[in-house]
């Protein structure tokens, strides 16, 4: 396990013990300040694993840790499924062997072609969140992204530092922290990779709010959910956003955004997509 992962394991731990609430567990307020969380002794002994050990753990030293002791350490901290295997993927306990692939420029042709076929707008997500495609009807929503430099054409990058893009968001503040725990959660293993480590300094270097939602370790899987926004030529549009994995080419996402019923978001769209043939 790389330096990177055992210090972000020990955080991660660290962070959970704090905020976990000891009446959830049938246990009181201790000390003069009545603290809440648990404390490390606790969490050991609940974990059936020594102090001294579990001491070592949060601390991010080289020890190794087994997947049926981080499966009992998640389970005394009540995380939730998202978190517990956030938690498994920083011991180097993934479903599926985590490949060095974090970058990808391009989508290959036939998922492009997929791209091309919806009416409505789709993109194609690197593992480091890069966007490797996207079809005509995401030019139209966000008219940027044919000019944004390639190197920035990452996602989370926009999301924090393009303004245009954020005046897009009415609901900016909870989009960018649901993407922020949602990257942390499928990113996993691969945070020390050189493609992931490049873009989390630059964000952090770049967006101080970036880097306070990313400090707060906050760990989501995808979920469905409506999208809003305020396009400056079409008004509002509502989406409802989903995602697919290719079977042949699992390290990319497509990401999609469909027209919500009984809203104007699709006749406003094609109205878009008309004015830009023309």
């Amino acid at each position: 396990m790389s330096t990177e992962r055992r210090q972000e394991l020990g955080q991660f731990l660290r962070d959970r013990r704090s905020h976990l609430v000891r009446a959830e567990l049938g246990l009181p307020p201790i000390g003069r300040n009545r603290t809440l969380g648990l404390r490390r002794e606790e969490i050991a002994a609940f974990a059936a694993v020594s102090v001294t050990w579990y001491t070592w753990l949060e601390q991010g030293r080289d020890i190794n840790a087994s997947r049926q002791v981080l499966e009992s350490i998640a389970r005394v901290l009540t995380l939730t499924s998202a978190e517990a295997s956030y938690l498994l993927a920083m011991g180097g306990y993934t479903p599926s062997p985590v490949t060095e692939v974090s970058s990808i420029e391009q989508a290959p042709e036939h998922l492009q072609r997929l791209l091309d076929a919806f009416d409505f707008p789709a993109f194609a997500v690197a593992p480091d969140w890069g966007i490797a495609g996207w079809n005509r009807a995401y030019t139209v929503l966000y008219n940027r992204i044919s000019a944004v430099d390639p190197g920035d054409r990452n996602l989370l990058w926009l999301i924090f530092t393009d303004p245009y893009l954020r005046k897009m968001l009415p609901d900016w503040e909870e989009t960018s922290r649901h993407f922020v725990a949602e990257f942390r959660a499928e990113a996993g293993a691969r945070l020390g990779s050189a493609a992931h480590t490049t873009l989390l300094r630059r964000l952090s270097e770049a967006s101080g709010q970036f880097a306070k939602l990313w400090a707060d370790r906050g760990v989501e899987r995808f979920a469905s959910r409506q999208r809003v926004f305020l396009h400056p030529l079409a008004g509002e549009l509502v989406f409802e956003q989903h995602r697919l994995v290719p079977s042949d080419a699992p390290e990319l996402h497509l990401v999609m955004y469909v027209p919500v019923a009984g809203t104007q978001t699709a006749d406003r769209l094609q109205t878009l997509l008309a004015e830009h043939t023309a």
